[in-house]
């Protein structure tokens, strides 16, 4: 294929200047030097091309240029991990060395570089990692403009070594305004921040959020240059959300350079009269809350203790209206349908914020969007704002509960109104879906009354990103509850209008924007090879603990695959299909006189040895690990099924079969 002149010109360029980055001159006069002192000297014969191309080769030089020879491609936002390669499954697992990206010259960009941090005292005395050791790890998540952005993990120390570059497009619309190339006035009125999120991964894979941080960017319009070196402190989370964690070295440039500054005083101006217009929002809906709930108080004397709350604390112990934790969210390709919705956030993990000290009480924290994501696990608030979201994205009108479960324990979960006006309870922790159908407490006893099957106990308040009601019911109970919404005598309304002043998107409220989903860097087929082949190992380690030998059944093993498909299917869909399949295959492979068990168990982490562990507390499978007998024939499968966010659902079948001697 023969290229243009212009293209031929730029590719000898590159390769020339690679050339003399390897001082390739130098090694091949030292080479043709040595070759002549060797070789030539004696006879003084003529030097052919060939003879020095060969002397080349020998001593590797070729190799070394080949090498540093790569097409440049764009780098993905999320770093990929290493695999195996089976023959028939191709993945790359290498990270892209070069770190190049096309720059739209019409475009605005702003180019973030974290260049180190310090003073994480807490790994004060944290040491060197050994050459291949596992250590903890630090990864920086970003969020600017629906653009999203992960670092390298690094090494968890005092003085963590982050050197990453992130080039965020200021305008990521493709129309109107965001086609223009705006000048520094203009990206001043852009109040959207960075928000980073610092996560730390242990050595068997747990996941905790460190810091969430909001980043003003702006102060670089002012700057000489188009320059400026921030040092950002990060605060903890939660209960620690006033104390140091560390200082990130940040640099802030703009491409390409602003033809003119804008002054400090003009942009310390704006930013105060933002956080004056913010303030003056919120404390006037505070103003409002208050109102509303002296009403609210005055209905009833017993409603102060039903849940109803109006505002909630996020990671950094900042409060927030409730409604602004949730807004519709398209997953784009990425999730099909509500219910699929559903099952992603049933297997993103579940943890209750970390309490210090004992006394049983639940630490108040409703993540951020992005914080819950990239620490990929939450509380039930966090599971039952994001599917709401997802939810509301789907078109349907859904709301967040805030009730109780048995023995009064607090509990969100989620509830969609249809337009014939079924209501359906769904489990963001479990993605079940229960449909209410409310008892009527005046019917005579005679009259046959549904039972319910959700584990719901009291509803204290529902809402979404438009509407908040408060339960004023006589009674909070949920098997009576009548979600007539329209009916101000069972469900006390807000104004519409005050939630839309602090929690509507387009207001300069101090809520981040949501981030969008992310696709899955899991690849399902190499993670379940990995998982199985380490499960067969510790169990072979096992029985020979045991004094058992172990024969695998690689055939038998292979038939449990359409099971696993079917149990995620079910969670999925709620639809049971080819169990009728699955039988006649394991009828067929096991022979007269034999017996066959099977045993299925599902998880939400990609960690065989601690899944191992689990499955050896339950008789039933200890039992299939453990068996003895005549012609005992062991099977596992592994099948992970991705979802976006590196969430997946992971289903592991142990199975045996033995000869009946009884």
């Amino acid at each position: 294929m023969a290229l243009p002149p212009e293209k031929a010109s730029e590719l000898k360029q590159i390769i020339h200047q690679q050339l003399v980055k390897m001082d390739v001159h130098g090694r091949i006069r030292e080479v043709l030097a040595e070759t002549i002192r060797e070789e030539l000297a004696p006879e003084h014969q003529q030097l052919s091309t060939e003879d020095l191309i060969k002397a080349l080769r020998q001593r590797g030089i070729i190799d070394d240029v080949m090498k540093e020879l790569k097409f440049v491609t764009d780098v993905n936002e999320k770093e990929r991990t290493s695999a195996p390669k089976p023959s028939t499954h191709f993945v790359d697992r290498e990270p892209p060395v070069l770190k190049k990206t096309n720059i739209d010259p019409t475009r605005r960009y702003l180019y973030l570089q974290v260049l180190g941090g310090k003073a994480f005292l807490e790994h004060l005395q944290e040491p060197e990692p050994l050459p291949g050791q596992i250590c903890s790890t630090f990864t920086l998540c970003l969020h600017f403009r629906n653009q999203r952005f992960r670092s390298k993990p690094v090494p968890c120390a005092c003085e963590p070594d982050f050197h990453d570059g992130f080039l965020l497009e200021v305008h990521k619309d493709s129309l109107g305004e965001g086609s223009k190339m705006v000048d520094a006035t203009t990206m001043l009125s852009i109040c959207d921040p960075v928000h980073m999120v610092l996560i730390k991964t242990d050595t068997f894979g747990e996941t905790t959020l460190v810091a969430s941080y909001f980043l003003e960017w702006r102060s670089v319009l002012a700057a000489e240059n188009g320059i400026t070196n921030v040092a950002v402190e990060l605060l903890g989370v939660g209960t620690e959300s006033k104390i140091s964690v560390g200082v990130l070295n940040i640099r802030l440039e703009m491409y390409p350079q602003l033809n003119k500054t804008l002054s400090p005083e003009v942009t310390n101006t704006q930013f105060a009269l933002e956080r004056q217009k913010t303030t003056e929002k919120e404390r006037l809906f505070l103003v409002y809350a208050k109102q509303w709930w002296r009403e609210y108080l005055q209905i009833r004397p017993t409603h102060n203790v039903r849940l109803v709350k109006i505002f909630a604390q996020d990671e950094n112990g900042v409060n927030h209206p409730v409604c602004s934790y949730v807004r519709p969210l398209r997953a784009g390709r990425l999730l099909d349908t509500p219910r699929q919705a559903a099952r992603f956030v049933s297997v993103l993990g579940y943890e209750r914020a970390p309490v210090i000290g004992g006394g049983g009480g639940k630490q108040e924290q409703w993540c951020t969007l992005l914080a819950f994501l990239c620490r990929n696990k939450g509380d039930c608030e966090d599971h039952a704002n994001l599917l709401c979201s997802l939810l509301l994205g789907f078109g349907l009108e859904a709301f967040v509960c805030v009730g109780t479960k048995a023995k009064g324990v607090p509990h969100t979960w989620v509830m969609t109104c249809g337009t014939d006006g079924t209501i359906t309870f769904w489990e963001s922790l479990t993605g079940h879906r229960y449909i209410h159908r409310p008892i009527n407490p005046d019917d005579p006893p005679i009259v046959e009354q549904p039972k319910p099957l959700y584990p719901y106990r009291t509803i204290g308040c529902i809402f979404n990103h438009q509407k908040f009601f408060g339960n004023c019911q006589p009674t909070d109970a949920v098997e009576v509850c009548v979600f007539d919404l329209h009916d101000e005598s069972k469900w006390k309304p807000m104004s519409g209008e005050a939630i839309k002043s602090v929690c509507s998107p387009g207001t300069s409220s101090s809520v981040p924007p949501f981030p969008p989903l992310c696709a899955s860097a899991i690849d399902a087929a190499v993670t379940s090879n990995e998982i199985e082949l380490q499960l067969r190992i510790l169990i072979s380690e096992h029985r020979k603990d045991l004094g058992l030998s172990t024969v695998w059944d690689d055939h038998l093993s292979y038939l449990l695959s359409p099971a696993l498909a079917a149990y995620e299917l079910e969670r999925t869909t709620g639809i049971s299909a080819g169990n009728e399949e699955f039988q006649d295959a394991v009828r067929r492979a096991v022979p007269d006189g034999h017996t066959f068990k099977g045993f299925p168990i599902h998880f939400v982490y990609r960690n065989a040895r601690r899944a191992f562990a689990t499955c050896l507390r339950s008789p039933f499978c200890e039992e299939i690990i453990c068996c003895r007998g005549d012609q005992v024939r062991l099977a596992v499968r592994v099948r992970v099924f991705t979802y976006p966010e590196c969430a997946c659902a992971v289903w592991i079948m142990f199975a045996c079969k033995y000869r009946s001697v009884l």
